[in-house]
C-alpha cells in the first residue's frame, strides 16, 4: 500500500508551501507501524525535500510531540512483522493543535469526538 494518496499527497505538498498563512492545519493523514504503538498524524511535506514531514508523532513512551519526521527513516523501521501503514479510515476533523492539546493531557494520540472537543478553542 502506498504511504499516501494522490489527493493527500497534494494536500501535503500544498500545507508545506510558506505562502499559507495559516499554519493550524487539519491531519491529512495517519501512519502507524504495526506490531508498536507508533502512530503519527501528518499535515504537511516540504515541497523541496518531500521526505520532509510535519505532525503529531506518539512513539508510544507516553508523551507525543509535534515536529518533523522522515518518511525514509520510518520506513527503514520497518522489520519483521513491523510495516508502515496508512490508516485508510481516518479522517482529520480538528485542527493539529486540537490533537496537539488532548495527546499532552492522555499520553497519547486520542482520536475520540468527545474528548477532542473538550480541547477546541471557542
Amino acid at each position: 500500500m502506498k504511504l499516501f494518496t494522490k489527493s493527500q499527497y497534494e494536500q501535503l505538498i500544498k500545507n508545506g508551501s510558506w505562502n499559507n498563512a495559516d499554519r493550524d492545519y487539519i491531519p491529512v493523514v495517519k501512519l502507524f507501524m504495526t506490531n508498536s504503538s507508533y502512530t503519527c498524524l501528518l499535515t504537511e511535506l516540504d515541497p523541496e525535500f518531500p521526505d520532509h514531514a510535519f505532525g503529531l508523532c506518539d512513539f508510544g513512551m507516553g508523551f507525543p510531540e509535534l515536529g518533523a519526521v522522515s518518511i525514509q527513516e520510518l520506513k527503514d523501521t520497518q522489520g519483521f512483522l513491523r510495516f508502515l501503514e496508512r490508516d485508510t479510515s481516518f479522517e482529520g476533523k480538528y485542527p493539529l493543535s486540537v490533537y496537539a492539546r488532548a495527546a499532552s493531557v492522555a499520553g497519547r494520540i486520542v482520536e475520540d469526538d468527545a474528548t477532542l472537543q473538550r480541547f477546541v478553542k471557542p
